[in-house]
């Protein structure tokens, strides 16, 4: 739950007064041009970036002040535009860094079996290094990853930027069956708005730093929504 969210870049107010709600078992899709502040928001929910005023509360507790690492021990994992993964290190090397959130040692075998029926590919690359992956091997890496940390809140920035058409079937597949589970919440932001249509129950949209219209997504065909989001 966010409230009055405030943010700047030095002097520029980047985020104005933003609020939102995204429950436990839900896909909420976060819709708006490029530079209108969507990342910058996912960054403020993570503790990535500070915040001016405002809150952030996640499971009633209020974390404005936490750092990023206290909010991913809580339950929060950030897939971040641009994937982000280690590229020197192997795909498995890579997975076993999403449990340092639970501050356990963990070896391969404790690797969950759904995370390979998720991303088969994930298994047969075990032992490549993360930078020799596709782009969309690497974005479904990192959604992996971030799995592992056994999270409440899934946060993804533009998880099917830069990705051929078949491996974004697949992400929408995972994402799709991570909802159905309804023990977690999803924060999607997405410029590919079929996508985003597909798999949210609910909309937010951004304009310069503010929520300008929010509803059900099957509301989000509408005119309205569209106008916002054509460049």
């Amino acid at each position: 739950a966010v409230s009055g969210l405030n943010h700047y870049y030095g002097g520029s107010h980047s985020l104005r007064d933003v609020g939102l709600d995204i429950a436990a078992g839900s896909c909420t899709a976060l819709l708006g041009r490029n530079g209108v502040g969507k990342s910058t928001l996912l960054k403020c929910l993570m503790g990535v970036l500070p915040i001016r005023a405002g809150s952030v509360h996640f499971n009633g507790r209020d974390i404005s002040t936490l750092a990023p690492h206290a909010r991913a021990r809580l339950g929060m994992a950030y897939v971040p535009q641009g994937r982000e993964i280690f590229p020197r290190l192997t795909v498995e090397e890579n997975l076993l860094t999403g449990f340092a959130a639970q501050r356990t040692q963990a070896s391969a075998r404790d690797i969950p079996p759904e995370i390979f029926e998720m991303f088969p590919v994930l298994k047969e690359m075990h032992a490549r290094r993360g930078g020799d992956l596709s782009g969309g091997q690497q974005q479904q890496l990192a959604i992996a990853r971030a799995l592992l940390s056994k999270p409440k809140l899934l946060i993804l920035d533009e998880p099917t930027e830069g990705i051929q058409p078949s491996i974004i079937k697949d992400i929408e597949r995972v994402i799709r069956r991570l909802t159905e589970r309804r023990d977690m919440a999803i924060l999607l932001v997405e410029q590919y708005f079929d996508f985003a249509k597909a798999l949210a129950d609910q909309f937010l949209v951004m304009s310069r730093g503010e929520i300008v219209k929010r509803g059900v997504g099957n509301e989000m065909e509408s005119e309205e929504v569209r106008r916002y989001l054509a460049v």
